[in-house]
């Protein structure tokens, strides 16, 4: 009877130890066997107005010599990871809508301030609890556009200035600069910078000196007591993470004056007064825009996307500027042609061009345009992107190089370089790819590659944004 018991009593146990294996969640077990840490993936929506370019290669550049130029192309195999681009450049109207936020968040700031009223309600200082917590803008609390008191207008009227000839009510471009934060994870990644000293050399029979002093550049910007901002880029012993961080303040005001310096001797006032602000033009690609306010664009973007997120914003990927591979990899489309679209030449048989360019000398309106055109008219390629060619030319995040991808990995290739302010002004170049609106047609092949200075905005370059996507499946070919 008691040999009974044990029996009974040893089996229940048994179902009990294998019940509690038996779990298909978090980091259990079956019988002992690991079988990881089951964690739910993480499906992640479209962007809004992004379409996904899906993981795949293509042999970049050309080992053909352009006919009309002269120029090769470097020509290398390679691979890119797959990203939500943009289906569309960015427009005027996107583009005003990130200065009107900066517009908006220098009026709260002065809303805030005791010299036109202090009114704290604009500015967060505590937490629920009344302890203290880092200063933000409260953009709950709605700007007082209509029937402000006396400090409220002073406040709202400080950010305009009056022309001086037509007395026109005009927005003070020179105060709409636009302060960031970047922590640079390439930088605080390489062994060389590791904050433990014995971390930095993983071979084991050289000798680590634990007191050796590492030095480490970072960029840094401040404005004056005049308005003025300057950036710098200091030098000093790593000692924390927030070495890492990089400071940057722009101003994000577009040169609407491009219209006039890009093309001397031309009557182009309309665009110099009106391209950016008319709403007749607000679904046309932003231009005047240089390579530094097209990143602190994607910068603020991402900003706004995650303040609505929540918890879920740690998933979500950072907007950017696409690298000179990605650019090309999307451009190409799916077969990979030459020019974004799948037939040969730059028309159609019913002679409708493919793109806004220049077709012939001088003439620029032989496509039906003269300048840029509405984003997204012309046909998509097969990746479901519009203006690939033509319209604007779009600035990379990539270094621009005559080498380019031959100095490069193969994989996700692209070569970044943050140009000290005082860097010869030939280091500050970056690669624009995609031809524009004043271009002939061998400018906007997909392998055409020039570049622009960093610090210059034209009136035939914009850009659009990319993201990366994690765990993604491969485009598979048939």
């Amino acid at each position: 009877m008691k040999k009974l018991t044990f029996l009974i009593c040893t089996f229940a146990i048994s179902l009990i130890v294998a019940s509690c294996f038996s779990s298909k969640g978090g980091s259990s077990a079956q019988g002992g066997e690991v079988t990881g840490d089951n964690a739910a993936s993480v499906s992640e929506p479209a962007p809004y107005g992004m379409v996904l370019v899906k993981r795949g290669s293509l042999k970049m550049g050309t080992e053909t010599t352009d006919s009309l130029w002269g120029k090769k192309m470097p020509s290398r195999e390679i691979s890119v990871d797959a990203f939500w681009m943009d289906e569309k450049e960015v427009t005027n109207s996107m583009y005003r809508q990130f200065v009107n936020w900066v517009r908006d968040s220098i009026i709260r700031e002065r809303l805030a301030d005791p010299a036109y009223g202090g009114d704290d309600a604009y500015k967060i200082e505590e937490d629920k609890n009344g302890d203290p917590i880092k200063p933000h803008l409260n953009w709950n609390k709605a700007i007082p556009w209509r029937n402000p008191d006396e400090d409220q207008q002073r406040a709202i009227e400080s950010v305009y200035t009056t022309h001086p000839f037509t007395g026109e009510k005009m927005l003070d471009a020179s105060q709409m600069n636009y302060r960031y934060e970047v922590f640079d994870y390439v930088m605080a990644a390489k062994r060389k910078y590791r904050l433990d000293p014995a971390q930095r050399n993983l071979n084991t029979d050289i000798q680590i000196d634990p007191n050796e002093v590492v030095m480490i550049s970072k960029d840094t910007a401040y404005v004056d007591d005049e308005g003025m901002i300057h950036r710098e880029t200091i030098t000093r012993p790593l000692s924390s993470m927030w070495d890492f961080v990089n400071t940057y303040i722009v101003n994000v005001y577009p040169d609407t004056t491009c219209w006039i310096n890009d093309f001397q001797n031309a009557e182009n006032e309309q665009y110099l007064r009106l391209y950016f602000s008319h709403p007749n033009y607000n679904d046309y690609p932003v231009v005047g825009v240089d390579w530094e306010q097209a990143n602190a664009f994607c910068n603020w973007r991402t900003d706004y996307l995650l303040k609505g997120l929540g918890s879920a914003a740690k998933f979500i990927q950072r907007y950017r500027l696409p690298t000179e591979a990605e650019w090309e990899f999307a451009a190409r489309g799916k077969d990979g042609n030459e020019l974004p679209w799948n037939q040969e030449g730059v028309k159609s048989d019913k002679g409708c061009f493919y793109a806004n360019f220049k077709p012939d000398r001088g003439n620029y309106t032989l496509d039906g345009n003269l300048i840029t055109s509405k984003v997204g008219i012309y046909s998509a390629n097969s990746n479901g992107l519009f203006d690939m060619a033509g319209n604007v030319a779009e600035w990379t995040s990539t270094v621009y190089t005559e080498a380019g991808v031959l100095s490069m990995s193969d994989m996700n290739p692209t070569l970044t370089y943050n140009a000290a302010k005082e860097d010869p002004y030939a280091l500050k170049k970056k690669s624009v790819r995609g031809g524009s609106w004043k271009d002939p047609e061998s400018f906007i092949k997909s392998a055409w590659r020039t570049s622009e200075f960093q610090n210059v905005g034209r009136s035939f370059i914009g850009f659009r944004c990319v993201r990366s996507q994690v765990g993604t499946a491969g485009r598979v070919k048939k």
